[in-house]
């Protein structure tokens, strides 16, 4: 793959998204879970994304059972939680493999192009951030301790 609008991802009521129907759009790029201690933070995502969503801004939320079995349920049952506990209305994608020999095509991708710390692509923990500029291209990669809220000043920069 090319850049970042070559994936397609299925969402999570089963449909195939071409994620070039985000081009133009500065992208943050989660991975998620239901009972992580970081879960609140689909507070921030979900704030960031009503502020800024008609500027050209979208979260897109990939639900991950990889670290501590955090992410239990069915792709039903995560969009009900989400729903319910924080009101997410931006897009939530089927349940995905971060690591390992399963790893998602699209994770695959961004790891190798925001490398973690020390040069290291494997992803530590849930609510890890990747952030997308309008061209497609992987600007930096957010540990799962920083806060949606300690990205906005770069979101709103690239929305300028």
């Amino acid at each position: 793959m090319n850049d970042i609008y070559d994936f397609e991802c299925k969402l999570n009521n089963g449909e195939l998204k071409p994620l070039a129907d985000y081009k133009n759009e500065v992208l943050l790029i989660v991975n998620t879970a239901s009972q992580c201690g970081f879960t609140n933070q689909y507070k921030g995502l979900e704030a960031l994304y009503k502020t800024y969503h008609d500027k050209g801004f979208q979260v897109l939320g990939f639900p991950c059972n990889q670290f501590g079995s955090q992410e239990p349920g069915a792709d039903s049952d995560i969009a009900s939680f989400c729903d319910l506990n924080y009101g997410v209305s931006f897009p939530l994608f089927s349940k995905v493999d971060v690591n390992g020999d399963s790893t998602a095509p699209l994770y695959a991708y961004l790891k190798e192009q925001a490398k973690g710390i020390i040069g290291t692509q494997t992803i530590k923990w849930n609510f890890t951030k990747f952030l997308v500029n309008r061209e497609g291209k992987v600007l930096k990669r957010f540990a799962p301790k920083d806060k949606p809220e300690a990205i906005e000043k770069e979101i709103k920069a690239l929305l300028s």
